[in-house]
């Protein structure tokens, strides 16, 4: 008996540790999604950039991130999650130094690579270790939900807290703060046991990793150049064919590699397609909106970074709030009803914001965003639930990487359109007005996709959901 409880004990006590350490990275790695925003308009002027270079201050992490995520879950399980994680923990912390240190906007944006890269690493292996900690599927949920919710309230702060920052301690502050944070990361993960690597480790898919790499890169570039070169220079519609000829190379690669990196075969089933779809245009719209309210806030509206940090709280505000009460609503309404009504919820709260205009008054324009906010959390722990119940258990973890690699896509897109927007019209507010009723359109139609999707996999998630409980059923009878 004392054996038992010393071992339970040690568990709990390994349990805790994964968890700090866990958190305190996914903190670090949501805050530089968002606290960045409000220290473009300082960025700018102090680097002299355009908004097409402060899109790729923005984009050169969520990008990097978005494209090496799957690679990233692939090296953990190869070289083992911890020492991933620390060395993921380890290279965000050196391009932070860079960020802060930068001289030019060069170097700012090649440290925001670096940083992407640290990113990559560490949240797969972060969701490893906490999946390996946690002995039952109780405990992995509930410290899932720990992790989650640590990066909710970071997205939340992070306009508030930039504009602290910046106002007590200028723009490079926002960088180096996460250089402590990360150490101590560090520190506490050096005191988490090894976990033993179970299987034959997936292989690296190096060249649909390059394809992947180059698809993206040459889209965002020919999307946030086009302003200033036009859509028809050479340069602009080079980058698009090849953009469009590295995603059909993708694909094939894809199709044909015996462990591909994204496995098309998920993409049959309508309901995981339709909760990548949603993903990736929350993503969009939200930081597409979070890019141009930033820029308009202060350069149309002249607000200082800490007066426009706390105008983001009427859309930030909201998003841990929407993820908290997302489970419940799931047991109330299903998964099909909720996340059609969050994107019907968000297609409002952009119309809203469209016609309210960029010459209302602060008071009346932050009336639309506490319904942007709440939708855009509401519906992911739904659809995230609703994709992992079309997969295997024994394939979570690419699902749940696929899912993650398709909201930061979303998010770099939707930078680089709101910056396309903004500086191909006259005024900020007036690309961001065009950016709304974009966002308007692909929200409704997202409703749209995941309805219809249910339509044709209902019975295939009940069917797998009853496969899976008899599965777990007959392993449990002979312990009985």
């Amino acid at each position: 008996m004392q054996t038992h409880e010393t071992h339970n004990t040690h568990n709990r006590e390994q349990q805790r540790r994964v968890l700090w350490a866990t958190s305190i990275s996914y903190v670090v790695v949501i805050l530089d999604t968002s606290i960045v925003n409000v220290a473009l308009e300082r960025i700018g002027a102090s680097l002299a950039g355009g908004v097409s270079g402060l899109q790729w201050v923005v984009n050169a992490y969520t990008l990097t991130f978005a494209s090496l995520l799957l690679s990233g879950g692939t090296l953990g399980d190869r070289l083992g999650a911890r020492h991933v994680y620390m060395a993921g923990l380890a290279v965000f912390t050196a391009a932070s130094l860079l960020c802060g240190a930068a001289p030019s906007l060069v170097f700012l944006t090649l440290g925001r690579v670096l940083q992407g890269i640290g990113a990559a690493l560490l949240v797969p292996a972060s969701m490893a270790l906490i999946n390996g900690a946690c002995a039952n599927a109780r405990e992995r949920a509930a410290a899932f939900g720990v992790w989650a919710g640590m990066g909710g309230v970071a997205m939340a702060a992070g306009p508030l807290l930039g504009g602290i920052l910046i106002g007590l301690a200028g723009w490079r502050s926002i960088f180096l703060l996460n250089v402590p944070v990360c150490l101590a990361g560090i520190v506490m993960a050096a005191r988490v046991a090894p976990q033993p690597r179970g299987g034959l480790p997936r292989r690296l898919d190096l060249a649909g990793q390059t394809a992947a790499v180059a698809a993206l890169a040459l889209l965002n570039a020919a999307i946030i150049e086009a302003p200033a070169h036009g859509w028809h220079a050479p340069l602009v519609a080079g980058g698009l064919v090849l953009a469009f000829v590295a995603g059909i190379a993708f694909v094939a690669l894809e199709k044909h590699h015996a462990q591909p990196m994204l496995p098309l075969g998920f993409f049959r089933e309508p309901v995981f397609s339709a909760a990548v779809l949603v993903s990736m245009i929350s993503a969009f719209t939200f930081y597409g909106l979070l890019f141009a309210l930033s820029l308009y806030l202060q350069q149309e509206r002249g607000y200082a970074p800490l007066r426009a940090g706390l105008a983001f709280l009427p859309l930030t505000v909201m998003v841990p709030l929407g993820s908290l009460l997302s489970r419940r609503a799931v047991a109330w309404l299903g998964p099909r009803a909720l996340v059609a009504l969050a994107c019907v919820l968000a297609a409002a709260g952009y119309l809203g914001a469209a016609v309210c205009g960029t010459t209302a008054r602060y008071g009346v324009l932050a009336l639309p965003l506490p319904a942007i906010g709440f939708a855009a959390s509401l519906s992911m722990p739904a659809a995230t639930a609703a994709l992992m119940a079309t997969v295997d258990q024994g394939r979570a973890g690419i699902a749940a990487g696929v899912l993650n690699a398709a909201r930061q896509t979303g998010a770099a897109l939707g930078v680089a359109v709101a910056g396309a927007m903004i500086a191909g019209r006259a005024s900020v507010g007036a690309g961001m007005r065009l950016n709304l009723l974009i966002a308007t359109v692909l929200s409704a139609g997202a409703a749209w996709v995941w309805w219809r999707a249910w339509s044709h996999d209902t019975a295939y998630i009940a069917q797998a959901a009853h496969a899976r409980d008899a599965k777990k059923a007959r392993a449990a009878k002979p312990h009985a």
